[in-house]
């Protein structure tokens, strides 16, 4: 899990514990979703320049998960 702070709070990049979760590879994680490898390592290091929503769905429909099993946004408590 990569934890990536932003100014109200900070995202949780969880796609890596998912992969080890369901023993899947990266390798086959990207054949079988068709996303490039390098966009794969992106959301894993959370180090996105900008968000493709047909990535995060393919992800989500192979996985049969909520974005946030993927990605998810933490608030900080100082509102």
């Amino acid at each position: 899990m990569v934890k990536i702070d932003v100014e109200n709070g900070y995202y949780l990049f969880k796609l890596d514990d998912l992969l080890t979760t369901t023993k899947t590879s990266k390798n086959k994680l990207m054949r079988d979703t068709n996303t490039d490898f390098k966009v794969l390592q992106r959301i894993i290091r959370g180090e996105l320049t900008k968000i493709d929503i047909s990535v995060f769905a393919r992800l989500c429909d192979y996985f049969d998960c909520n974005l946030d099993n993927i990605v998810e946004y933490i608030p900080n408590d100082e509102h």
